[in-house]
């Protein structure tokens, strides 16, 4: 986690639970949802991170970068991030026939933040480009580069897969490298 988004979640947990003697100076609701907001943008922040190790061009496109997070981390982080990311939206949207959000209702989401930036804050597999000779019978044919995993394949489903490097700009996206069977 960096240090904006410790920030960020220090902040919404401040106003989560307020010194003696400032309660009164916001409503209950209001300091709720304003907490809201600063743990969605510590969730952006923390994503933002993510992908400055994995592909800093995905920092740009902030609905692929949500949509990609399954291929890179684990299946469980990626849908506990976009069930997470959505409450917190739906909270930040101010409907006036709805009730404004109960502060302990967002402590709990506060803490599944907290939860998913540690998750997140560690980099993806390194991926080693390494140059090998292209199958065929004839060996003055041009050398292919081949991704191959810096560490051995772990059969751990937690485990991290190896990144691909990303192609140029306008090139289509990168396929997710899978495990093989």
């Amino acid at each position: 986690m960096t240090d904006n988004a410790r920030e960020l979640v220090s902040a919404a947990e401040s106003l989560l639970r307020p010194p003696s003697g400032t309660a009164g100076s916001l409503s209950p609701g209001v300091r709720a949802r304003t907490a809201a907001m600063l743990l969605r943008l510590a969730l952006d922040q923390g994503l933002d991170d993510f992908w400055h190790g994995v592909a800093p061009a995905m920092t740009r496109n902030a609905k692929h970068r949500m949509l990609c997070l399954e291929a890179y981390a684990d299946r469980g982080t990626a849908r506990r991030w976009r069930l997470t990311w959505s409450a917190l939206s739906g909270v930040c949207h101010h409907r006036v026939p709805e009730l404004p959000p109960v502060p302990a209702e967002i402590h709990a989401r506060l803490l599944d933040v907290k939860a998913l930036l540690e998750a997140l804050g560690g980099a993806p597999a390194a991926v080693v480009v390494a140059r090998t000779p292209a199958p065929g019978p004839s060996a003055d044919r041009a050398t292919a580069p081949a991704a191959t995993p810096a560490a051995p394949p772990s059969r751990d489903p937690r485990a991290r897969r190896p990144v691909p490097s990303p192609r140029p700009p306008g090139r289509g996206l990168v396929p997710p490298v899978v495990d093989g069977p």
